[in-house]
This record gives structure tokens, C-alpha cells and sequence, in this order.
């Protein structure tokens, strides 16, 4: 499994279990006017919280559907940048060996930004 599609699950999860958290708040919420609240004038009306409660779960819900495309597309997009740095490495090793040059040593800061690389791509 890709780093990229463990983001994906742990996305997919993260909104399953914050939508799963609305629906207890919008319970609870129900619940604790019921039985501690049933004639309040004073304060804002609690009906019209549980529909602001709707409204923000509907938009919620709006944004994970955005956020499906989005998540192909990333999938599409480090495929992508994952092949074309393969065939570059290719493409310098074959390089390497026709003209009998070897690279020097990596800097420390080459280093560091190699293993981030690796580590962000494991698929190379």
C-alpha cells in the first residue's frame, strides 16, 4: 500500500468518523434540550441550532465529495511524477555507462532530500 493511498484511507476515515461525531453532537444536543431545556425563551431557539447543525453536516458532506476527485487525481499525478523519475534515473545510469563517469558523492543536504524523496515516493 502506497503512503499515497494510506493518506487517501486515513482521509476517508478521518471524515467517515467526523460525520459519525455530528450525528452523536446533533443526538446529544437533542437529548440534553429535551430533558434540561423544554421551555427556554431566553436563549436562542434550539430548533434553530439542530437546522444550523444540518446545514453545516450538508456542507460537510459537500466537501468530502470534493475531496474524492482530488485524491484520484493526487493518485494520478505522483504515478506520474514516479515514472518519469525512473526513466530519468534510467536514462543518467545509461548515461554513466556509455561515457565512464561516475557522480561524485551526495552532499549531506542531497542526502537529506534523497531519503525525504524516497520516503514521500516508496513506489521508486
Amino acid at each position: 500500500m502506497t503512503a499515497l493511498s494510506k493518506l487517501k484511507m486515513k482521509s476517508c476515515k478521518m471524515f467517515q468518523k467526523a460525520e459519525s461525531d455530528l450525528d452523536y453532537i446533533q443526538y446529544r444536543l437533542e437529548y440534553e434540550i429535551k430533558t434540561n431545556h423544554p421551555d427556554s425563551a431566553s436563549e436562542k431557539n434550539p430548533v434553530t441550532l439542530l437546522k444550523e447543525l444540518s446545514v453545516i453536516k450538508s456542507r460537510y458532506q459537500t466537501l468530502y465529495a470534493r475531496f474524492k476527485p482530488v485524491a484520484v487525481e493526487q493518485k494520478e499525478t505522483k504515478s506520474h511524477i514516479c515514472a518519469t523519475v525512473n526513466k530519468t534515473m534510467n536514462m543518467i545510469q545509461k548515461l554513466q555507462k556509455q561515457t565512464d563517469l561516475e557522480l561524485s558523492p551526495l552532499t549531506k543536504e542531497e542526502k537529506t532530500a534523497a531519503e525525504q524523496f524516497k520516503f514521500h515516493m516508496p513506489d521508486l
